[in-house]
């Protein structure tokens, strides 16, 4: 089975918090893209999409992606949006497996009203950006994954319960974690 595993979703579905939780409980290492970035430009994300831009930002991205999955095991939390470029879609899906966080934008938007640190959503209307950035992501998030679970309701533990069962099934007879 392999060891790699990224998760992928909206921002703010609780990836890093889930992925740390789920990296202590396979017993590998937790990385997370966004503070990968941040450690590399020294910086943080905000202010470098605000000076660099986000096309900036994505190459960066996609390096780091790039850079990571070609690591052993571990657990990865990337980005709201590293499915937006192919590259990473790929080297995540075929390097590893993909587990995708769905969380309603309603859910995100609650869970989110008074985060500061996300660019894209410091806008007049968070929830309608997180309508739009649900529309177009939604897609991609699937093509990239190899499950989907809702990561809406249960507890961190029993979200992470579920995509540990999710792997045992899907793991080769007689392989087990």
């Amino acid at each position: 089975m392999t060891e790699h595993y990224a998760l992928v979703g909206m921002p703010g579905c609780g990836k890093s918090t889930v992925g740390r939780q789920l990296a202590k409980r396979l017993g590998v290492p937790f990385f997370d893209t966004d503070s990968v970035i941040e450690e590399r430009i020294g910086g943080s994300i905000r202010d470098f999409f605000e000076t660099q831009g986000e096309a900036a930002f994505r190459d960066l991205e996609e390096q780091t992606i790039d850079d990571l999955t070609q690591r052993g095991a571990m657990v990865l939390a990337t980005g709201g949006g590293a499915v937006l470029r192919q590259s990473n879609r790929e080297h995540l899906k075929s390097r590893g497996t993909v587990i995708y966080l769905r969380t309603s934008p309603e859910q995100l938007a609650r869970r989110l009203r008074n985060d500061t640190k996300r660019p894209l959503l410091q806008v007049a209307d968070p929830l309608k950006r997180l309508q739009a950035l649900y529309a177009e992501r939604d897609p991609l998030y699937r093509k990239a994954a190899h499950f989907v679970v809702e990561a809406r309701g249960p507890s961190v533990t029993m979200l992470i319960n579920r995509i540990i069962m999710q792997i045992e099934m899907a793991a080769p007879s007689g392989e087990s974690r």
